[in-house]
């Protein structure tokens, strides 16, 4: 007996957050056109990437959260954590630039504090290396 398994699952990397059940659609031809998920879940899935030092995976995550909602301020939030992580100083102070002046409120205080430290980081370790 063989058991088949719907392409999402099958395709999944166990321990990667699933993507909504929305990412494709069915057309009229009979083919699917594949739907980029919303911002969140872009991010919530570059987190986990984040975490586990696949930069890679997490920035072209991020990247797409940013496409799909270019005034999402934890997506650039995201981006400046890889771009730091990653050695790209002058990328990272950009994004982080960019989420602090997105921030809508002062709810995420504390991720913009942490954020201008960072900031001060990269410019100190810019300054000492130039």
């Amino acid at each position: 007996m063989l058991l088949t398994l719907p392409f999402s699952l099958a395709a999944q990397k166990p321990g990667v957050p699933s993507s909504s059940p929305s990412e494709s659609e069915p057309q009229a031809d009979g083919g699917f056109t594949f739907t980029p998920p919303g911002p969140a879940k872009s991010v919530e899935v570059g987190d986990f990437y984040l975490r586990r030092k696949d930069y890679r995976g997490a920035l072209s995550r991020f990247e797409e959260a940013v496409q799909t909602n270019p005034n999402y301020a934890p997506a650039y939030l995201g981006l400046g954590r890889v771009y730091e992580k990653t050695g790209a100083r002058q990328k990272a102070l950009e994004a982080y630039q960019k989420y602090l002046d997105l921030l809508p409120s002062d709810k995420d205080a504390e991720d913009a504090k942490q954020v201008h430290r960072a900031m001060e980081r990269l410019r100190k370790s810019a300054a000492s290396a130039g």
